[in-house]
């Protein structure tokens, strides 16, 4: 006997296109008040991203992962998130922090190398920056049983790129996550590069939001670069969460615009004519385009914003570049809750060297 068991499909989502014109039948429910917050919040998240390049070249910052051409994919669904919601990010999620209410100048003390930069204050409810691939969605997963365990309705939102869906970590967070029906929302941003892999080459599926159906909830592939899209697969995500039907995977399909990092060469692997090819589908521009449509838009507000993004950006970095360096073996301070006898030891050793 032969018989189907089962048969699957995985939804696409765009309502705004790279021309500015909407599908006003799918577009979320949003005032214009809202629509321009979104928009200085992509401003002030690109400007802060221009600046923290240009100080990494002046030997100021360490090593820096741009997120130019991911705004879209982080600050429509950050604006929806819940104090009591967990943000488990990876480390281009500079739009999550500036949109939950991380001051800039941590950021930038973060990425200067020193540690106290990631010390959340108090209501700003994500973790720190994960550098290792696809090891925090495991950290997501966790936290949102824990949320159901308690009978909460908290949400755990974890942000990975296309490369941690190559690793075992993350088929480990999906199979917990499907089985205990996890308040979890996996978002991956599916910028095309696992920094020089191409995503042809990690996977032989059609979409990697298919591979949640293996593990037995939903999976969307969203137009990355549509604010509109993007809010609209979270809002939908976090209510089913919310309603106690478990976790949901969003691919969100976008371009990484920069090198991955600033020590990384993206002309070795990818071509110049590729990159001109989204950037007219950038998601600010996009954006901008619709609210010129609909009249919520002008010059003076445009100059407006990006004068005020600017004015805060420099002040961050004024105030950052103000702080006191830690000594070097504060850095031990920050593994565990606890220092192990072998971490007393090295701290104990650096500081002799310092002395």
């Amino acid at each position: 006997m032969e018989k189907v068991i089962e048969k699957f499909s995985v939804k696409y989502l765009q309502i705004l296109n790279e021309n500015g014109s909407c599908d006003d039948n799918l577009k979320p429910s949003l005032t214009n008040k809202e629509i321009k917050k979104m928009y200085e919040l992509m401003i002030l998240t690109r400007a802060f991203d221009e600046k923290a390049l240009k100080l990494q070249r002046q030997g100021r910052l360490g090593t820096f992962a741009s997120i130019k051409g991911q705004e879209a994919c982080q600050i429509p669904s950050a604006i929806q998130f819940l104090k009591e919601d967990l943000v488990v990010p990876a480390f281009r999620e500079h739009g999550l922090y500036i949109t939950l209410g991380l001051p800039i100048e941590m950021l930038f003390q973060s990425w200067s190398g020193d540690e106290r930069g990631m010390k959340m204050p108090d209501k700003v409810n994500i973790l720190p920056i994960s550098i290792p691939v696809g090891s925090h969605p495991l950290h997501a997963v966790g936290a949102a049983m824990a949320f159901k365990l308690q009978k909460k309705k908290s949400v755990a939102i974890t942000f990975f790129g296309d490369g941690a869906t190559s690793e075992g970590d993350f088929h480990e967070a999906m199979n917990f996550a499907g089985v205990y029906k996890a308040p979890v929302v996996f978002f991956c941003q599916n910028n095309q590069f696992a920094i020089s892999t191409p995503i042809k080459e990690q996977t032989a599926s059609s979409t990697l939001a298919q591979k949640a159906i293996a593990y037995g909830f939903e999976g969307i592939q969203v137009d990355g670069n549509d604010v509109f899209a993007v809010y609209k697969a979270t809002k939908d995500a976090l209510q089913k969460a919310r309603n106690g039907k478990g976790p949901t995977f969003i691919e969100c399909f976008t371009y990484r615009m920069a090198d991955h990092t600033t020590s990384d060469d993206a002309s070795k692997y990818r071509k110049d004519s590729e990159v001109k090819k989204w950037e007219i589908k950038d998601p600010i521009l996009r954006l901008k385009k619709y609210m010129i449509k609909k009249n919520i838009f002008s010059e003076q507000f445009e100059l407006e914003t990006k004068r005020n993004a600017e004015q805060k950006v420099e002040e961050a970095v004024k105030k950052a570049e103000a702080i006191p360096k830690e000594k070097a073996e504060e850095m031990f301070n920050y593994t565990y809750e606890k220092l192990t006898p072998e971490l007393k030891e090295q701290k104990e050793n650096v500081r002799n060297e310092n002395k």
